[in-house]
């Protein structure tokens, strides 16, 4: 146990007692008699923990709390009372201090809670250093771009972020980024410290779907030997993102109503309402509006998650970005790949510039990363830009793979699991790699592995 602790106290007594019981304890004590060589403490050095007499020669134990917390709001402030001030001792902790001591105190008990509340502060920092890495990695500033369409969707976010629960839809193309600013929403949220829960509704069939979402209980059916939670409840007090929400069965369609309307579901097998606080954000690049009329998607479920619509703007309709997001997929992948190309020509720029787009962002990522991989000179050149669908180049002969349908045809499970052999081959195993390769997400490779009994290294 270590850390410095700050003990205030007009007592000498007290605050010899104190110090000597600290340190035993591990921890490293400065002493203060009155406000004014406490002030003089805690505005020079950084503590871990404070303990401070109500009572004080010259001032009181509340307006010295209030006086640290504004130089160190997050270190813990004990409060040390009499009993004939306990009611200020509630006062003080409805004003934030972390506890308080009555006089006369036992020495271990003081420890004890010394101990405590020195431990909870530190995992509070540890949490909140934890999410501001997570903010770091996920938040808005990670979504690139200056262009209107896209600040526009970034500040759309900020107000959703600020709000509960709000359920959100993010609508937009295959490769816009809706995913990204779905964690952006999760992070930039209260919600930030608790579960991000992340599930691609065509990444399962739907009996998995339904267990990876709910849960089942021990027995619920063949296998199911012991009780499982789902992605819902673990994500209690979170956020949980469902992709490709378009494509999920009317049967789950209306378990999930129930989810968004009371809060509360039951496991596979289960009797019991489970009840749950989080967020959720869906995700689709087809028309729901279109869904519901011709009844393939339920209006009443349609209309519970469209209570913020946020559109996400292709990346044809945002040109001014591309330069901006190709030079930061360069800076990206220089370092992944551990090259030091300086830069991309004008000429390149100008075919970037100049093509469609259709997968979107995730097209252009895919084209710069292989721009970077297979380059071997100092910048990425306009030949080095190869846009559009390409073939994977494996010869037949020499790698016993199938890569095109013979006249005869061919099985369509063997076809798959050869491409996906191909491209995993390809990638080293790295499972997000391969989808980007293929056009599909690291969960339905993940799925497509398993369904085809495919190993890989990485993921």
């Amino acid at each position: 146990m270590t850390g410095s602790v700050l003990v205030v106290d007009d007592e000498r007594m007290i605050r010899w007692s104190l110090r000597q019981r600290l340190e035993q304890d591990g921890f490293q004590v400065m002493d203060a008699e009155n406000g004014t060589s406490a002030r003089d403490h805690f505005q020079q050095n950084t503590f871990e923990v404070a303990l401070f007499d109500m009572r004080l020669p010259d001032t009181d134990g509340m307006t010295l709390l209030k006086e640290f917390h504004d130089e160190q709001p997050d270190t813990p402030v004990i409060i040390i009372t009499g009993y004939s001030s306990l009611e200020g001792a509630v006062d003080a902790i409805k004003c934030g201090a972390a506890d308080y001591l009555s006089k006369p105190f036992d020495l271990d008990e003081l420890s004890i809670t010394v101990q405590r509340v020195h431990e909870s502060s530190v995992m509070r920092r540890d949490i909140k250093t934890e999410l501001n890495q997570k903010r770091s990695q996920f938040g808005l500033d990670n979504i690139i771009g200056n262009s209107r369409e896209i600040q526009d969707v970034k500040q759309l976010i900020r107000k959703i972020a600020a709000g509960q629960s709000t359920t959100t839809l993010l609508l937009g193309e295959s490769g816009t980024g809706k995913d990204l600013v779905a964690r952006a929403l999760h992070y930039e949220s209260t919600r930030g410290a608790h579960p991000f829960m992340n599930i691609t509704c065509t990444a399962l069939p739907e009996s998995l779907l339904e267990s990876e979402l709910f849960g089942y209980e021990a027995g619920a059916f063949t296998n199911a030997i012991g009780r499982k939670k789902g992605l819902i409840e673990l994500a209690n007090r979170g956020t949980v993102f469902m992709d490709e929400i378009g494509d999920m069965t009317p049967a789950l369609q209306a378990k999930l109503l129930r989810v968004l309307e009371e809060k509360c579901f039951k496991r596979i097998g289960g009797v019991t309402d489970i009840h749950v606080d989080l967020r959720l954000v869906a995700a689709t690049n087809r028309n729901l509006e279109q869904m519901v009329r011709e009844g393939t998607f339920r209006e009443d479920l349609y209309y519970r998650l469209n209570v913020v619509p946020v559109q996400m703007p292709p990346l044809r309709k945002r040109a001014g970005d591309i330069p901006i997001l190709a030079q930061y997929f360069l800076d990206l992948f220089n370092r992944e790949f551990r090259k030091n190309l300086e830069g991309i020509t004008s000429d390149a720029l100008d075919r970037l510039n100049d093509y469609a787009w259709p997968g979107n962002v995730r097209e252009l990522r895919n084209a710069i990363e292989r721009a970077v991989l297979l380059n071997d000179g100092d910048v990425v050149k306009r030949d080095d830009i190869v846009l559009g669908r390409t073939l994977l180049n494996v010869p037949r002969e020499s790698q016993g793979e199938l890569v095109i349908l013979p006249i005869d045809g061919c099985d369509l499970a063997e076809a798959e699991k050869s491409l996906l052999r191909q491209a995993l081959a390809r990638t080293n195993g790295n499972q997000t790699h391969t989808g980007a390769m293929l056009g599909i997400s690291r969960d339905q490779v993940r799925y497509k592995m398993e369904k085809h009994g495919l190993r890989s290294s990485s993921s």
